[in-house]
């Protein structure tokens, strides 16, 4: 007689594996939402020592996406660098199918109701070109943060594990800003010109550099308590 679901025997590292599939969600959702929010800008203005304010503007999607390089550090951490890059290009394929499914939604003729096609193009038509500026800057910054996260592990022995944290999202992030913004300015995307570059660039760069250094206790916790959890799987990962 077969077994009901409910008696068979858990599956060996089904919790190791479902831990794996929620930072995959977490990355991939980032990621996507990101393409979609990102024509929206926000205004902070920050005092200074000494006197006076500097007027921070950037793009509302940059909220989400310093998360996509933490979920990368801990999937390397604790995963492997082919495992985080096996998400790095479900993110890809993820953001391709959502645009896709944008541009199909843009075309469609609205009916008497909703908020008709010019609204609706005015808020995601363009995200065939964010899609193409993030994800050059995407593929690139992401791989070279899995590769300098490894390089950094390698050269301090496992040890120093705020070093490759910090070191490999700050020098992937620096490349991913530039990447993006000349794109978007080269369409003139989103009100981007090669004018206002420098100051976005500079902008990106302090808030995307001040969060991966405020993340820090963040990446230390979730890969204390995931070692702690997986100590099999942790320790297999290590083995030459």
């Amino acid at each position: 007689m077969t077994e009901s679901r409910d008696q068979l025997p858990p599956m060996r590292g089904g919790a190791y594996e479902q831990t794996y599939l929620i930072l995959a969600g977490l990355f991939i959702a980032s990621l996507v939402a990101c393409n979609l929010i990102f024509q929206k800008f926000f205004m902070i203005e920050v005092p200074l020592p000494g006197g006076g304010t500097h007027v921070f503007r950037q793009s509302v999607g940059i909220l989400a996406y310093p998360l996509t390089f933490l979920v990368t550090d801990i999937l390397s951490e604790i995963y492997g660098a082919r495992r985080a890059n096996q998400v790095v290009l479900a993110g890809l394929v993820a953001s391709i199918f959502t645009t896709a499914l944008v541009e199909f939604a843009d075309l469609a003729p609205s009916a008497e109701f909703g908020i008709g096609s010019e609204t609706f193009h005015g808020v995601f038509g363009l995200s065939k070109v964010a899609v193409f500026a993030s994800m050059m800057a995407y593929l690139t910054a992401q791989f070279i943060d899995i590769r300098l996260f490894h390089f950094w592990k390698r050269v301090t022995m496992g040890k120093h594990l705020w070093l490759r944290n910090n070191a490999s999202t700050i020098t992937s992030q620096l490349v991913d800003t530039f990447v993006v913004l000349a794109l978007l300015a080269s369409f003139n995307a989103a009100g981007i010109t090669w004018d206002n570059l420098p100051g976005l660039f500079l902008d990106g760069l302090l808030f995307k550099w001040t969060i991966a250094l405020l993340d820090t206790p963040l990446f230390y916790l979730a890969v204390r308590t995931l070692e702690r959890r997986f100590p099999e799987q942790v320790a297999a990962l290590a083995e030459p």
